[in-house]
């Protein structure tokens, strides 16, 4: 699917509203009306925040999650949430997180609640602007889940989650969603170890009902819990393997790794667009405008306009959302003056 050339998105999340954060741990004392009205409030903040910065594509924000992919773990059934940590001393960082007990067979009647989520962004959001909305993919979904006698493995846990994540998508089509990140940053962090034709084929299993119906987008990172990554931040491991992806859009972290292997993004370019990361959502540095319309020219050395999309690294949630507001005002005016130095504005 082609896109406009040069076009800013983000990948999903947005910080949370102080108000919200206070909210969320006191829910007890709010009514159901009251959480129902506090959704819509906190989504119209991050909606207006993204329009007023510009931007070519807007999400919701994921306000209404408590993580990009722990909430979904709430609308599974056959999981025992129960997660303690295992390390509750020192640096926060990824080891901290436990992972739930598998009870029972998974499944998701109720859906993993995405297609609620788009709904909500689409009635609030200003008619004719472009929309996405993100699940995680099977493979990082199964990563907080524990193996048992059933599921013997990460990858059977994998398969026993991807027809909910794939039936999900067929939802999101059903009620309209025309462009869908289904993110998959474990694979990027573990395809050093693991057989990158194995993750292709399960990437391309579970986004085939959208294929040639959405606008498919898949972010590769390498983590952002507590603003630290988890694993080789090398995307070298993950070609040419990644270019038989079955995805329009595939987004990769550039900023926080100062452009290492920004080469990379060429082949890519010829298999599908490319997001690229430009700006750096653990550093509280805000980009200039300058700084930004550099990366652009130079993202274009390798890569022709009308395949690059430019987005912050990851996802915003655990930036400050006064820095996010300013790096993504500073991320879309660098843009637009590269686009209209080439007059593609």
């Amino acid at each position: 699917m082609t896109s406009q050339p040069l076009r800013t998105s983000v990948i999903g999340s947005y910080p949370f509203p102080g108000w919200l954060e206070f909210a969320s741990l006191n829910l007890d004392q709010f009514g159901s009306e009251d959480i129902k009205e506090m959704q819509d409030d906190a989504a119209r903040v991050a909606i207006g925040d993204q329009l007023d910065a510009g931007l070519d594509v807007i999400t919701d924000g994921e306000q209404t999650r408590f993580d990009f992919n722990l909430s979904f773990y709430g609308f599974i059934e056959g999981i025992a949430l129960e997660a303690a940590s295992p390390r509750r001393f020192g640096p926060p960082a990824h080891d901290q997180r436990g992972k739930h007990a598998i009870v029972g067979e998974l499944a998701a009647p109720r859906g993993l609640g995405a297609v609620e989520e788009f709904e909500r962004l689409r009635r609030l959001a200003p008619a004719g602007t472009r929309l996405k909305v993100s699940v995680p993919g099977p493979y990082t979904l199964a990563g907080r889940l524990a193996p048992n006698d059933r599921y013997s493995d990460r990858y059977a846990v994998t398969e026993a989650l991807l027809p909910l994540v794939r039936k999900e998508i067929e939802d999101l089509l059903q009620a309209g969603a025309e462009e869908i990140c289904v993110d998959e940053p474990s694979m990027s962090c573990y395809g050093y170890r693991e057989d990158t034709r194995r993750f292709v084929d399960i990437f391309n299993r579970t986004v085939e009902p959208a294929r040639g119906r959405a606008r498919i987008c898949t972010h590769l990172c390498f983590g952002n819990f507590k603003g630290h990554p988890v694993g080789w931040r090398k995307y070298a491991p993950l070609f040419p393997a990644f270019l038989d992806l079955h995805a329009d859009e595939v987004h990769v972290e550039m900023a926080n790794r100062e452009y290492a292997e920004l080469d990379v993004i060429g082949p890519m370019s010829q298999r599908y667009d490319v997001a690229v990361g430009i700006v750096d959502v653990k550093s509280y540095h805000v980009e200039t405008v300058a700084q930004i319309a550099e990366v652009v020219r130079a993202c274009l050395k390798f890569a022709p306009a009308d395949r690059l999309v430019f987005a912050p690294d990851c996802g915003l949630s655990q930036t400050a959302r006064w820095a996010a507001k300013k790096k993504l005002a500073n991320m879309v005016r660098g843009v637009r003056s590269v686009r209209e130095s080439l007059g593609v504005a």
